[in-house]
């Protein structure tokens, strides 16, 4: 049985928000859209069992930036450029309340507006100070925004580049391809994607895949402006400029990690900035090629969630092999007295997002 996520409008916020219907077959058990500390859910999968292995912190698009309230790319949404670090502070604060052992940050952690005012540098490093307070690692994915700003050999050599904390893990796939894996605790894997390897915004324009990204967005966009999608509605809408995909040898490097994990018995999960299922985003959202890296995930036992940001409405789906695709809900539109932060209890047979804000309490079984 299928369990496919509706949207639902929150009018304290004014902002949808992932409900799932309840559907045992699937393993999704149940989801609340109370993110208070009294919730069934906090009960029944949190209470009266062992404690968890560990914990860890997530967080998507603050995409921060020193200017005034604005709307986005559509004009459709309005977006809080300051106010998200006060929600980033919120975040950091509760993380250290409940002694997560790392945080995923998931993309966009700075806007693109800062790089026409000559601010990126100094974006970046006001919203790394507010990371730097707490006293776990924090691994960083990166988005569109980071390419807005800096280049891929800036943002290499620069506090973005979180591979040398993935001391259970490893390097970089390639000098230009920044994905990773580590194991935050023994049976746990933990996979980082370069969601931009194939993309016009985050390769120089002279090198061979920016070419090849840019043939395919023609062969499918005829818009002079690649980031207006080419059609209204559909799968097609993702050909667009600030979304990206995984080349092949990424594609073969992540199989080659989770064949080694099926072995191994461990439990994956796997970060990106861009969602890879249709049903847990917006199309317009999605990565180019999401169709080739779910083919690769179906074909692992050990994956049990792909986590992703792009789509600031956030969403949720469990694929036919017992994945869960959870897109998070983005800082940047949210309101100044809501949040969006999750804290993620991992379990021996399931996961537990404790969310914030617009972000919702979710039970994640194991497929």
């Amino acid at each position: 049985m299928r369990c496919k996520f509706l949207k639902k409008l929150d009018k304290r916020s004014q902002t949808h928000r992932p409900l799932a219907l309840k559907c045992s077959q699937t393993g999704f058990d149940h989801l609340s859209l109370d993110a208070g500390p009294s919730t069934d859910l906090r009960r029944t999968a949190m209470e009266d069992r062992a404690p968890p292995v560990f914990a860890f912190g997530v967080i998507a698009d603050i995409q921060y930036a020193d200017i005034e309230d604005g709307l986005n790319y559509l004009r459709t949404r309005k977006r809080f450029y300051r106010n998200s670090l006060q929600l980033l502070r919120n975040a950091t604060r509760r993380w250290e309340e409940q002694h997560v052992m790392c945080v995923l940050q998931l993309g966009d952690i700075i806007d693109g507006f800062n790089k026409s005012r000559s601010a990126s540098e100094q974006a970046l490093d006001t919203v790394i100070g507010e990371f730097d307070k707490i006293s776990v690692d924090v691994h960083h994915a990166w988005g569109n925004h980071e390419f807005y700003n800096f280049c891929r050999e800036t943002l290499l050599a620069s506090p973005l580049n979180s591979a040398a904390k993935a001391r259970s893990g490893s390097d970089l796939l390639a000098d230009d391809i920044y994905a990773y894996e580590f194991s935050p605790a023994p049976g746990f894997r933990f996979v980082l994607l370069d969601a931009y390897d194939i993309s016009m915004i985050g390769r120089d324009e002279s090198s061979e895949k920016h070419k090849r990204s840019l043939k395919l967005l023609q062969e499918h966009n005829n818009n002079p402006d690649l980031n207006q999608p080419p059609v209204f509605g559909g799968l097609e809408q993702r050909f667009v400029k600030f979304n990206g995909g995984f080349s092949q040898e990424q594609l073969l490097w992540l199989d080659e990690v989770l064949t080694l994990a099926d072995q191994k018995q461990e439990r994956v999960t796997v970060f990106s900035h861009l969602p890879v299922h249709p049903y847990a985003t917006d199309p317009i959202c999605l990565a180019w090629n999401y169709d080739a890296m779910r083919s690769v995930l179906r074909s692992h036992k050990s994956v049990v969630c792909f986590m992703a940001g792009h789509d600031h409405d956030g969403g949720y789906y469990i694929d036919g092999s017992g994945v869960h695709h959870i897109t998070l809900e983005g800082v940047i539109e949210t309101r100044p007295d809501s949040n969006a932060f999750g804290t993620v209890y991992v379990y021996e047979d399931q996961m537990v997002l404790k969310g914030n804000g617009r972000i919702s309490d979710m039970v994640l079984k194991y497929p």
